[in-house]
Protein backbone atom coordinates (compact mmCIF):
# COMPACT_ATOMS: atom_id res chain seq x y z
CA UNK A 1 0.00 0.00 0.00
CA UNK A 2 1.47 3.24 -0.82
CA UNK A 3 2.52 6.04 1.55
CA UNK A 4 -0.31 8.50 0.47
CA UNK A 5 -3.69 6.12 1.20
CA UNK A 6 -2.07 4.99 3.80
CA UNK A 7 -1.96 8.35 5.13
CA UNK A 8 -5.83 9.09 3.97
CA UNK A 9 -7.04 6.02 5.38
CA UNK A 10 -5.46 5.94 8.85
CA UNK A 11 -6.96 9.62 9.36
CA UNK A 12 -10.37 8.71 7.97
CA UNK A 13 -10.19 6.21 10.96
CA UNK A 14 -9.25 8.61 13.27
CA UNK A 15 -11.52 10.61 12.25
CA UNK A 16 -14.37 8.39 12.47
CA UNK A 17 -13.16 7.36 16.18
CA UNK A 18 -13.65 10.89 17.06
CA UNK A 19 -17.38 11.01 15.86
CA UNK A 20 -17.74 8.13 17.89
CA UNK A 21 -16.54 9.15 21.10
CA UNK A 22 -18.61 12.50 20.62
CA UNK A 23 -21.88 10.50 19.64
CA UNK A 24 -21.20 8.51 22.74
CA UNK A 25 -20.55 10.68 25.46
CA UNK A 26 -23.30 12.80 27.99
CA UNK A 27 -21.23 16.01 28.40
CA UNK A 28 -22.37 17.75 31.54
CA UNK A 29 -25.51 20.75 29.76
CA UNK A 30 -24.23 24.32 30.17
CA UNK A 31 -26.69 26.07 32.35
CA UNK A 32 -29.62 27.63 30.87
CA UNK A 33 -29.19 24.76 28.14
CA UNK A 34 -31.73 22.13 29.20
CA UNK A 35 -33.33 23.18 32.48
CA UNK A 36 -35.19 19.70 32.56
CA UNK A 37 -31.71 18.45 32.75
CA UNK A 38 -31.19 16.06 36.31
CA UNK A 39 -27.66 17.72 36.24
CA UNK A 40 -28.96 21.27 36.08
CA UNK A 41 -28.14 23.73 39.10
CA UNK A 42 -30.50 22.81 41.79
CA UNK A 43 -33.15 25.08 42.59
CA UNK A 44 -32.74 27.19 46.33
CA UNK A 45 -35.87 26.81 48.60
CA UNK A 46 -36.10 29.29 51.82
CA UNK A 47 -38.73 27.52 53.41
CA UNK A 48 -40.55 28.46 56.82
CA UNK A 49 -39.86 26.06 59.59
CA UNK A 50 -43.82 25.00 59.82
CA UNK A 51 -43.76 23.68 56.69
CA UNK A 52 -40.61 22.02 56.95
CA UNK A 53 -42.76 18.20 57.45
CA UNK A 54 -44.94 18.58 54.35
CA UNK A 55 -42.28 20.36 52.07
CA UNK A 56 -39.64 17.63 52.84
CA UNK A 57 -42.54 14.85 51.57
CA UNK A 58 -42.99 17.11 48.39
CA UNK A 59 -39.16 17.33 47.52
CA UNK A 60 -38.69 12.95 47.41
CA UNK A 61 -42.02 12.64 45.15
CA UNK A 62 -40.88 15.59 42.92
CA UNK A 63 -37.02 14.55 42.68
CA UNK A 64 -38.31 10.75 42.28
CA UNK A 65 -40.77 12.12 39.54
CA UNK A 66 -39.07 14.14 37.46
CA UNK A 67 -35.05 13.60 38.65
CA UNK A 68 -34.63 17.35 38.75
CA UNK A 69 -33.06 18.05 42.38
CA UNK A 70 -34.11 21.13 45.21
CA UNK A 71 -32.35 22.17 48.18
CA UNK A 72 -34.22 23.63 51.35
CA UNK A 73 -33.09 26.19 53.72
CA UNK A 74 -35.51 26.42 56.70
CA UNK A 75 -36.10 29.22 59.38
CA UNK A 76 -38.73 31.79 60.86
CA UNK A 77 -40.26 33.83 57.79
CA UNK A 78 -38.70 36.94 58.16
CA UNK A 79 -34.90 35.74 59.03
CA UNK A 80 -35.73 34.14 55.18
CA UNK A 81 -36.65 37.20 53.88
CA UNK A 82 -33.59 39.10 55.29
CA UNK A 83 -31.41 36.57 53.89
CA UNK A 84 -32.85 36.86 50.56
CA UNK A 85 -32.92 40.35 50.82
CA UNK A 86 -29.27 40.71 51.91
CA UNK A 87 -27.86 37.93 50.15
CA UNK A 88 -29.36 38.11 46.74
CA UNK A 89 -29.60 34.09 46.41
CA UNK A 90 -32.52 31.67 46.11
CA UNK A 91 -34.76 30.87 43.64
CA UNK A 92 -38.22 30.20 45.63
CA UNK A 93 -39.68 31.82 49.36
CA UNK A 94 -42.14 30.19 50.57
CA UNK A 95 -43.60 31.74 54.28
CA UNK A 96 -45.55 30.77 56.97
CA UNK A 97 -48.06 33.72 55.92
CA UNK A 98 -48.13 35.50 52.46
CA UNK A 99 -48.04 38.64 54.21
CA UNK A 100 -44.03 38.17 53.51
CA UNK A 101 -44.86 37.65 50.12
CA UNK A 102 -46.65 40.96 49.49
CA UNK A 103 -43.71 42.98 51.69
CA UNK A 104 -41.20 40.84 49.60
CA UNK A 105 -42.77 42.33 46.26
CA UNK A 106 -42.81 45.38 47.87
CA UNK A 107 -39.20 45.32 48.05
CA UNK A 108 -39.01 43.96 44.42
CA UNK A 109 -37.21 41.16 45.66
CA UNK A 110 -39.92 38.65 44.91
CA UNK A 111 -41.98 38.50 41.65
CA UNK A 112 -44.64 35.63 41.18
CA UNK A 113 -46.64 33.49 44.04
CA UNK A 114 -48.70 31.08 43.53
CA UNK A 115 -50.94 29.60 46.53
CA UNK A 116 -50.84 26.47 48.30
CA UNK A 117 -52.72 26.25 51.48
CA UNK A 118 -53.95 27.84 54.87
CA UNK A 119 -53.16 26.97 58.39
CA UNK A 120 -54.92 28.56 61.78
CA UNK A 121 -53.33 29.27 65.00
CA UNK A 122 -54.31 27.15 67.76
CA UNK A 123 -53.19 25.69 71.24
CA UNK A 124 -50.73 23.22 71.85
CA UNK A 125 -50.99 20.36 74.83
CA UNK A 126 -50.07 17.65 75.27
CA UNK A 127 -52.06 14.45 74.46
CA UNK A 128 -55.63 14.14 76.83
CA UNK A 129 -54.79 17.99 77.86
CA UNK A 130 -53.60 17.48 81.54
CA UNK A 131 -54.03 21.15 82.41
CA UNK A 132 -57.26 21.49 80.86
CA UNK A 133 -56.96 24.75 78.89
CA UNK A 134 -60.00 25.15 76.86
CA UNK A 135 -60.22 28.69 76.83
CA UNK A 136 -58.09 32.04 76.93
CA UNK A 137 -57.88 32.78 80.30
CA UNK A 138 -56.55 29.52 81.16
CA UNK A 139 -53.59 30.31 79.55
CA UNK A 140 -52.94 33.25 82.20
CA UNK A 141 -53.28 30.71 85.06
CA UNK A 142 -50.93 30.55 87.61
CA UNK A 143 -48.68 27.20 87.12
CA UNK A 144 -49.59 27.37 83.53
CA UNK A 145 -45.63 26.95 81.44
CA UNK A 146 -46.45 29.17 78.12
CA UNK A 147 -44.48 29.51 74.91
CA UNK A 148 -44.74 31.64 71.39
CA UNK A 149 -42.65 31.95 68.79
CA UNK A 150 -41.25 34.77 68.15
CA UNK A 151 -43.23 37.93 67.02
CA UNK A 152 -40.67 39.75 65.33
CA UNK A 153 -39.19 36.75 63.32
CA UNK A 154 -41.99 34.04 62.50
CA UNK A 155 -45.55 34.48 61.36
CA UNK A 156 -47.34 32.38 63.64
CA UNK A 157 -46.05 35.07 66.56
CA UNK A 158 -46.50 38.07 64.44
CA UNK A 159 -49.98 36.87 63.21
CA UNK A 160 -50.79 36.35 66.73
CA UNK A 161 -49.79 39.42 68.48
CA UNK A 162 -51.58 41.44 65.41
CA UNK A 163 -54.56 39.55 66.56
CA UNK A 164 -55.03 39.85 69.96
CA UNK A 165 -53.77 43.50 70.09
CA UNK A 166 -56.84 44.46 67.93
CA UNK A 167 -58.94 42.48 71.21
CA UNK A 168 -56.63 44.11 73.46
CA UNK A 169 -55.45 40.95 74.99
CA UNK A 170 -51.90 40.93 73.67
CA UNK A 171 -50.28 42.26 77.33
CA UNK A 172 -51.63 40.35 79.42
CA UNK A 173 -50.65 36.81 76.90
CA UNK A 174 -47.08 38.55 76.54
CA UNK A 175 -46.88 38.78 80.22
CA UNK A 176 -47.99 35.57 81.01
CA UNK A 177 -45.31 33.79 77.89
CA UNK A 178 -42.53 31.72 79.83
CA UNK A 179 -40.21 32.06 76.39
CA UNK A 180 -40.48 32.80 73.02
CA UNK A 181 -38.96 30.35 70.59
CA UNK A 182 -37.12 31.09 67.22
CA UNK A 183 -39.24 29.23 65.20
CA UNK A 184 -42.96 27.37 65.86
CA UNK A 185 -41.68 23.70 65.38
CA UNK A 186 -39.33 24.20 68.87
CA UNK A 187 -42.40 25.58 70.55
CA UNK A 188 -44.45 22.64 70.30
CA UNK A 189 -40.76 20.09 70.57
CA UNK A 190 -40.94 22.67 73.90
CA UNK A 191 -45.10 21.13 74.80
CA UNK A 192 -43.82 17.37 73.66
CA UNK A 193 -40.84 16.87 75.87
CA UNK A 194 -42.79 18.45 79.22
CA UNK A 195 -40.61 21.85 78.88
CA UNK A 196 -43.91 23.48 78.65
CA UNK A 197 -47.69 22.49 79.33
CA UNK A 198 -49.01 24.60 76.15
CA UNK A 199 -47.65 26.01 73.23
CA UNK A 200 -49.11 28.74 70.49
CA UNK A 201 -48.53 27.06 67.22
CA UNK A 202 -50.08 26.38 63.47
CA UNK A 203 -53.15 23.41 63.18
CA UNK A 204 -51.33 21.75 60.33
CA UNK A 205 -47.37 21.72 62.58
CA UNK A 206 -49.16 19.01 64.95
CA UNK A 207 -49.64 16.56 62.18
CA UNK A 208 -45.92 15.16 63.09
CA UNK A 209 -46.91 15.29 66.73
CA UNK A 210 -49.14 11.90 67.32
CA UNK A 211 -48.64 13.00 71.50
CA UNK A 212 -49.92 16.56 71.12
CA UNK A 213 -53.35 17.82 70.44
CA UNK A 214 -54.56 21.53 70.18
CA UNK A 215 -57.70 23.51 71.25
CA UNK A 216 -59.02 25.88 68.86
CA UNK A 217 -59.50 29.13 70.84
CA UNK A 218 -61.99 31.89 69.92
CA UNK A 219 -59.74 34.89 70.28
CA UNK A 220 -57.73 32.98 67.78
CA UNK A 221 -59.98 32.89 65.02
CA UNK A 222 -58.40 35.22 62.80
CA UNK A 223 -55.19 33.78 63.59
CA UNK A 224 -55.21 31.94 59.79
CA UNK A 225 -52.30 32.27 57.65
CA UNK A 226 -52.68 31.83 53.88
CA UNK A 227 -49.63 30.10 52.20
CA UNK A 228 -48.00 30.47 48.92
CA UNK A 229 -44.93 30.50 47.24
CA UNK A 230 -42.88 32.95 45.66
CA UNK A 231 -40.01 33.40 42.77
CA UNK A 232 -37.17 35.36 43.96
CA UNK A 233 -36.75 38.11 41.53
CA UNK A 234 -33.22 37.76 41.49
CA UNK A 235 -33.33 34.03 40.50
CA UNK A 236 -30.94 32.46 37.49
CA UNK A 237 -33.11 29.88 36.70
CA UNK A 238 -37.08 31.22 37.10
CA UNK A 239 -37.80 28.69 34.77
CA UNK A 240 -36.66 25.96 36.83
CA UNK A 241 -37.99 27.38 40.07
CA UNK A 242 -41.57 28.04 38.52
CA UNK A 243 -41.18 24.08 37.28
CA UNK A 244 -40.92 23.39 40.97
CA UNK A 245 -43.80 25.60 42.18
CA UNK A 246 -46.24 24.34 39.53
CA UNK A 247 -45.68 20.99 41.36
CA UNK A 248 -46.07 22.21 45.02
CA UNK A 249 -49.16 23.92 44.48
CA UNK A 250 -50.77 20.80 41.52
CA UNK A 251 -54.07 19.29 43.17
CA UNK A 252 -52.84 16.35 42.27
CA UNK A 253 -49.03 16.33 43.48
CA UNK A 254 -48.02 19.00 45.77
CA UNK A 255 -51.08 20.32 47.47
CA UNK A 256 -52.43 16.43 47.43
CA UNK A 257 -49.52 16.33 50.24
CA UNK A 258 -50.51 19.31 52.08
CA UNK A 259 -53.79 17.90 52.59
CA UNK A 260 -52.37 14.71 54.32
CA UNK A 261 -50.33 17.07 56.37
CA UNK A 262 -53.53 18.84 58.11
CA UNK A 263 -53.21 21.70 55.98
CA UNK A 264 -56.38 23.29 54.50
CA UNK A 265 -55.44 23.35 50.37
CA UNK A 266 -56.44 26.00 47.88
CA UNK A 267 -57.43 25.27 44.40
CA UNK A 268 -54.69 23.99 42.44
CA UNK A 269 -53.76 23.38 38.50
CA UNK A 270 -53.48 19.46 37.54
CA UNK A 271 -50.01 18.45 36.79
CA UNK A 272 -48.39 18.87 33.52
CA UNK A 273 -44.39 18.80 33.03
CA UNK A 274 -44.73 21.40 30.33
CA UNK A 275 -48.61 22.31 30.44
CA UNK A 276 -50.25 23.92 27.15
CA UNK A 277 -52.59 27.20 27.98
CA UNK A 278 -55.35 27.74 24.95
CA UNK A 279 -56.66 31.60 24.85
CA UNK A 280 -58.67 33.01 22.48
CA UNK A 281 -58.04 36.63 21.65
CA UNK A 282 -59.85 39.64 19.23
CA UNK A 283 -57.56 39.81 16.12
CA UNK A 284 -57.19 43.56 17.41
CA UNK A 285 -55.34 42.78 20.33
CA UNK A 286 -52.69 40.77 18.82
CA UNK A 287 -50.45 43.97 18.59
CA UNK A 288 -50.30 44.76 22.39
CA UNK A 289 -49.91 41.06 23.95
CA UNK A 290 -48.03 38.71 21.86
CA UNK A 291 -45.19 39.52 22.15
CA UNK A 292 -45.87 39.50 26.62
CA UNK A 293 -47.51 36.36 26.13
CA UNK A 294 -44.33 34.73 23.93
CA UNK A 295 -42.02 36.10 27.15
CA UNK A 296 -44.61 34.44 29.52
CA UNK A 297 -43.82 31.21 27.62
CA UNK A 298 -40.17 31.40 28.10
CA UNK A 299 -40.45 32.29 31.70
CA UNK A 300 -42.95 29.77 33.05
CA UNK A 301 -41.66 27.09 30.43
CA UNK A 302 -45.13 26.40 28.63
CA UNK A 303 -46.88 26.50 25.92
CA UNK A 304 -49.42 29.43 25.00
CA UNK A 305 -51.39 28.38 22.03
CA UNK A 306 -53.03 31.72 20.79
CA UNK A 307 -55.98 31.79 18.65
CA UNK A 308 -56.72 35.00 16.81
CA UNK A 309 -60.01 35.58 14.88
CA UNK A 310 -63.22 38.49 14.88
CA UNK A 311 -64.66 37.71 17.97
CA UNK A 312 -68.39 36.64 16.39
CA UNK A 313 -65.93 33.77 14.63
CA UNK A 314 -64.56 33.26 18.14
CA UNK A 315 -67.82 32.88 20.01
CA UNK A 316 -68.95 30.52 17.26
CA UNK A 317 -66.54 28.06 17.95
CA UNK A 318 -67.07 28.58 21.99
CA UNK A 319 -70.20 27.71 21.44
CA UNK A 320 -69.62 24.57 19.09
CA UNK A 321 -67.50 23.36 21.96
CA UNK A 322 -64.13 24.66 21.78
CA UNK A 323 -63.01 25.82 25.25
CA UNK A 324 -60.18 27.73 25.91
CA UNK A 325 -58.88 28.76 29.06
CA UNK A 326 -58.72 31.74 28.47
CA UNK A 327 -60.71 34.52 26.32
CA UNK A 328 -59.50 38.35 25.29
CA UNK A 329 -62.12 39.80 24.05
CA UNK A 330 -62.50 42.70 21.64
CA UNK A 331 -65.58 44.05 23.36
CA UNK A 332 -67.73 43.52 26.55
CA UNK A 333 -70.53 42.38 23.92
CA UNK A 334 -69.00 38.99 22.88
CA UNK A 335 -67.84 38.33 26.92
CA UNK A 336 -71.23 38.44 27.38
CA UNK A 337 -72.46 35.64 25.06
CA UNK A 338 -70.60 32.84 26.98
CA UNK A 339 -71.56 34.18 30.26
CA UNK A 340 -71.64 30.19 31.28
CA UNK A 341 -67.74 29.56 30.14
CA UNK A 342 -66.73 33.04 31.42
CA UNK A 343 -68.50 34.24 34.57
CA UNK A 344 -66.19 36.50 36.37
CA UNK A 345 -64.64 39.04 33.50
CA UNK A 346 -62.12 42.03 34.05
CA UNK A 347 -62.38 45.19 31.49
CA UNK A 348 -58.62 45.48 30.64
CA UNK A 349 -58.32 48.02 28.10
CA UNK A 350 -60.84 50.52 25.43
CA UNK A 351 -59.94 50.95 21.97
CA UNK A 352 -61.92 53.87 19.75
CA UNK A 353 -63.03 52.93 16.37
CA UNK A 354 -61.55 55.75 13.94
CA UNK A 355 -62.04 56.90 10.65
CA UNK A 356 -59.12 55.47 8.27
CA UNK A 357 -57.79 57.49 5.19
CA UNK A 358 -54.69 57.27 3.03
CA UNK A 359 -51.91 59.22 4.16
CA UNK A 360 -52.73 62.95 3.16
CA UNK A 361 -56.32 62.66 3.33
CA UNK A 362 -56.50 62.96 -0.30
CA UNK A 363 -60.17 62.80 -0.13
CA UNK A 364 -60.89 65.33 2.60
CA UNK A 365 -63.14 63.30 4.72
CA UNK A 366 -63.61 64.78 8.34
CA UNK A 367 -67.06 63.14 9.56
CA UNK A 368 -69.15 60.33 9.24
CA UNK A 369 -71.49 62.04 6.58
CA UNK A 370 -68.69 61.97 4.73
CA UNK A 371 -68.21 58.59 3.62
CA UNK A 372 -71.94 59.12 2.49
CA UNK A 373 -70.27 60.43 -0.89
CA UNK A 374 -71.51 59.19 -4.01
CA UNK A 375 -68.84 56.44 -5.38
CA UNK A 376 -66.39 56.53 -2.09
CA UNK A 377 -65.25 53.20 -1.58
CA UNK A 378 -65.78 51.95 2.15
CA UNK A 379 -64.57 49.40 3.99
CA UNK A 380 -65.96 48.26 7.81
CA UNK A 381 -65.84 45.28 9.78
CA UNK A 382 -68.17 42.10 9.03
CA UNK A 383 -71.14 42.59 12.03
CA UNK A 384 -71.44 39.02 12.92
CA UNK A 385 -68.07 38.00 13.15
CA UNK A 386 -66.35 40.68 14.79
CA UNK A 387 -67.05 43.00 17.43
CA UNK A 388 -65.81 46.05 15.44
CA UNK A 389 -68.29 45.28 12.87
CA UNK A 390 -70.92 45.33 15.20
CA UNK A 391 -69.99 48.36 17.14
CA UNK A 392 -69.61 49.98 13.65
CA UNK A 393 -73.10 49.75 12.46
CA UNK A 394 -74.09 50.77 16.33
CA UNK A 395 -71.86 53.87 15.44
CA UNK A 396 -73.06 54.62 11.92
CA UNK A 397 -76.88 54.21 13.35
CA UNK A 398 -76.19 56.69 16.24
CA UNK A 399 -74.84 58.94 13.91
CA UNK A 400 -77.95 58.82 11.63
CA UNK A 401 -75.51 57.20 8.51
CA UNK A 402 -76.46 53.87 8.73
CA UNK A 403 -78.06 53.38 5.49
CA UNK A 404 -76.55 55.69 3.09
CA UNK A 405 -72.85 54.26 4.53
CA UNK A 406 -73.63 50.74 4.09
CA UNK A 407 -74.22 51.84 0.23
CA UNK A 408 -70.32 52.71 -0.01
CA UNK A 409 -69.43 49.65 1.79
CA UNK A 410 -67.50 47.68 -0.92
CA UNK A 411 -65.74 45.41 1.66
CA UNK A 412 -66.61 44.12 5.44
CA UNK A 413 -64.17 42.10 6.87
CA UNK A 414 -63.57 39.86 10.10
CA UNK A 415 -60.56 42.28 11.25
CA UNK A 416 -59.39 45.73 10.57
CA UNK A 417 -56.21 44.06 9.58
CA UNK A 418 -57.64 43.24 6.35
CA UNK A 419 -59.69 46.79 5.92
CA UNK A 420 -55.43 48.57 6.40
CA UNK A 421 -53.97 46.19 4.07
CA UNK A 422 -56.75 47.00 1.09
CA UNK A 423 -56.17 50.64 2.18
CA UNK A 424 -52.70 50.62 1.57
CA UNK A 425 -53.39 48.81 -2.11
CA UNK A 426 -55.78 51.43 -3.21
CA UNK A 427 -58.69 48.95 -3.03
CA UNK A 428 -60.29 51.02 -0.90
CA UNK A 429 -60.80 55.02 -0.18
CA UNK A 430 -61.60 54.92 3.93
CA UNK A 431 -62.17 52.46 6.35
CA UNK A 432 -63.74 52.21 9.88
CA UNK A 433 -61.25 50.48 12.17
CA UNK A 434 -60.16 50.57 15.26
CA UNK A 435 -57.08 52.93 16.16
CA UNK A 436 -54.78 50.57 17.08
CA UNK A 437 -54.93 49.03 13.65
CA UNK A 438 -53.53 52.53 12.72
CA UNK A 439 -50.71 52.26 15.20
CA UNK A 440 -48.44 50.39 12.72
CA UNK A 441 -49.64 52.08 9.60
CA UNK A 442 -48.87 55.78 10.38
CA UNK A 443 -46.65 56.76 7.74
CA UNK A 444 -49.17 55.05 5.12
CA UNK A 445 -52.34 56.49 7.21
CA UNK A 446 -54.27 59.19 8.67
CA UNK A 447 -57.01 58.58 11.88
CA UNK A 448 -59.88 60.59 11.64
CA UNK A 449 -61.34 60.39 15.47
CA UNK A 450 -65.48 60.30 15.25
CA UNK A 451 -66.74 62.92 17.50
CA UNK A 452 -69.77 62.96 19.98
CA UNK A 453 -70.22 59.43 19.70
CA UNK A 454 -70.15 57.61 22.94
CA UNK A 455 -70.78 54.07 21.43
CA UNK A 456 -67.45 54.09 18.93
CA UNK A 457 -65.19 53.44 22.01
CA UNK A 458 -64.78 49.73 22.58
CA UNK A 459 -64.10 48.39 25.76
CA UNK A 460 -61.54 45.07 25.89
CA UNK A 461 -62.72 41.88 28.91
CA UNK A 462 -60.50 39.33 30.00
CA UNK A 463 -61.52 36.26 31.76
CA UNK A 464 -60.17 32.79 33.06
CA UNK A 465 -62.68 29.94 31.86
CA UNK A 466 -64.51 28.37 34.92
CA UNK A 467 -63.14 24.63 34.00
CA UNK A 468 -59.89 25.50 32.85
CA UNK A 469 -57.44 22.84 34.29
CA UNK A 470 -55.09 25.36 34.31
CA UNK A 471 -56.82 28.31 36.50
CA UNK A 472 -53.36 29.28 38.32
CA UNK A 473 -51.60 29.56 35.10
CA UNK A 474 -53.68 31.48 33.35
CA UNK A 475 -53.76 34.03 36.69
CA UNK A 476 -50.18 34.52 36.22
CA UNK A 477 -50.61 35.22 32.28
CA UNK A 478 -53.52 37.78 33.16
CA UNK A 479 -51.05 39.23 35.78
CA UNK A 480 -47.98 39.42 33.37
CA UNK A 481 -50.49 41.30 30.46
CA UNK A 482 -51.73 43.34 33.38
CA UNK A 483 -47.06 44.46 33.74
CA UNK A 484 -46.02 48.28 33.34
CA UNK A 485 -44.01 46.73 30.34
CA UNK A 486 -47.16 45.53 28.72
CA UNK A 487 -49.18 48.96 29.85
CA UNK A 488 -47.17 50.39 28.13
CA UNK A 489 -47.55 48.37 24.88
CA UNK A 490 -51.07 48.22 24.80
CA UNK A 491 -50.82 52.92 24.74
CA UNK A 492 -48.56 51.93 21.94
CA UNK A 493 -50.56 50.32 19.77
CA UNK A 494 -53.39 52.94 20.33
CA UNK A 495 -55.29 51.52 23.34
CA UNK A 496 -56.65 53.25 26.65
CA UNK A 497 -55.51 51.32 30.15
CA UNK A 498 -58.51 50.46 32.72
CA UNK A 499 -57.25 48.95 35.34
CA UNK A 500 -54.57 48.47 37.79
CA UNK A 501 -53.80 46.20 39.88
CA UNK A 502 -56.98 44.00 40.01
CA UNK A 503 -56.59 40.17 38.97
CA UNK A 504 -59.29 37.38 38.09
CA UNK A 505 -59.17 35.07 41.39
CA UNK A 506 -57.97 32.16 40.50
CA UNK A 507 -59.08 29.86 43.62
CA UNK A 508 -59.82 29.91 47.25
CA UNK A 509 -60.37 27.57 50.59
CA UNK A 510 -61.79 24.59 49.89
Amino acid sequence: MNRPLFAMIASLALLAGLLSVMMTTDPRPQLGGNPRSADAMPVMLYCAASNRAVMEAIKTDYQKETGLRLEIQYGPSQTLLSSIEVSHTGDLYLPADDSYLKMGREKGIIDETIPLARQQGVIAVSKGNPKSIMSFDDLLRDGVRLVQANPDATAIGNITRKVLQEQQLWNSLDQATTAYRTTVTEVANDVLVGAADVGVVYDAVLHTYPDLEFVELPELQDASSDIAIGVVSNSSQPERALHFARYASAKDRGLKRYTEFGFRVKEGDEWTDVPELAVFAGSMLRPAIDSTISDFERREGVQVTRVYNGCGILVAQMKAGQHPDAYFACDTEFMQQVPDLFPEPVDVSQNELVILVQKGNPHEIQLLQDLTRPGLRVGVGHEKQCAMGWLTQNTLKEGGVQEEVMANVTVQTPTGDMLVNQLRTGSLDAAVAYLSNAAGAAEYLDAIRIQGIECSVATQPFAIAQQSRYRQLASRLFERICSADSQQGFRAEGFRWQIGAELPAAGGPE
